[in-house]
């Protein structure tokens, strides 16, 4: 098993095992040496005796902002996930994309509590990463969403809605609003929210009384919560949303989206998607040559 990791920080004090999400130059973004470093870190801790409880945080000045996607949409990299290639495979898609929702699940898989700090964003594939864990603590001025559910993306673990039930995951999801760590606390997407200055103490507390508890009581009390979601379908759900997050960066508005990433930057093209304005009117050259705009 790796001892060393290129993109996580990886340290166990005292029963805690910190995994530190380590590309702060960007915003540790994900790239596929991250999301395949995660779930070999979170065995490591899983498989060590020493190890009662984990505590996922990121390095720098935020957790994580989702996906590396400047490079992605700006630079057309070769993938099965660009939208270069066609005609599109949706398997190849999946199949790419699958991988990263199963290793993100690593979290949620583990066999001992994961606790999920953030500071700064938990921003599309971020926020995917970190509602897999356990429990999460924020700051009060840290904000976490899915923005891509505006257009050209949807959240691959669909944890939202087992998070904050129907019609609370829809709000988030509909209007890709970023939100603040209170009020995520008070939506009940998170555990607790505390002023920044507080954050790491009030993990700490937390981490520490988690702690004392012998392995295996953690391990059954973690199995049976969580096969309840299994029974409500968690897998099929994630499934579907994966295969539609492909479909969603090959729809019309998608391909516009990226036509417009590789014009303006994809910050201008962040920042008109989530601006409010109607997304329709910005569609693909294609699809309006079509005629069907």
């Amino acid at each position: 098993m790796a001892t060393n990791f290129e993109t996580i920080l990886y340290e166990v004090s005292d029963r805690v095992a910190t995994l530190t999400l380590n590309r702060p130059e960007r915003l540790n973004a994900i790239n596929f040496q991250l999301a395949n470093e995660l779930p070999m870190a979170v065995q490591k801790a899983a498989a060590d005796p020493d190890v009662h409880v984990i505590v996922l945080q990121g390095a720098g000045k935020g957790f994580c902002g989702g996906y590396d996607l400047t490079e992605y949409a700006e630079d057309h990299d070769e993938g099965p996930c660009t939208q270069d290639i066609m005609p599109w495979d949706p398997t190849l898609d999946f199949q790419a994309m699958w991988g990263n929702t199963e290793n993100f699940m690593s979290l949620w898989r583990c066999n001992k509590p994961v606790i999920t700090k953030i500071h700064g964003a938990a921003a599309a594939g971020g926020s995917d990463i970190a509602l897999c864990s356990d429990m999460i603590i924020m700051a009060d001025d840290a904000v976490i969403g899915y923005p891509p559910a505006r257009v050209w993306g949807v959240p691959t673990t669909m944890m939202w809605v087992y998070r904050l039930g129907i019609e609370k995951a829809k709000r988030m999801l509909f209007t890709g609003d970023l939100i603040t760590g209170k009020e995520a606390e008070d939506m009940g997407l998170i555990l607790k929210s505390v002023p920044a200055d507080q954050l790491d103490a009030e993990v700490q507390k937390l981490a520490d009384r988690i702690k004392g508890v012998p392995r295996n009581q953690l391990m059954m009390c973690k199995m049976s919560v969580n096969q309840a979601y299994e029974n409500m379908g968690l897998k099929t759900t994630q499934m579907f949303a994966t295969m539609f997050d492909g479909v969603a960066r090959h729809s019309p508005e998608g391909k516009w989206f990226e036509e417009r990433a590789t014009e303006a930057g994809f910050k201008q093209a962040v920042k008109e998607r989530d601006s409010g304005a109607p997304i329709a009117e910005g569609r693909s050259k294609d699809f309006r040559e079509l005629g069907l705009s």
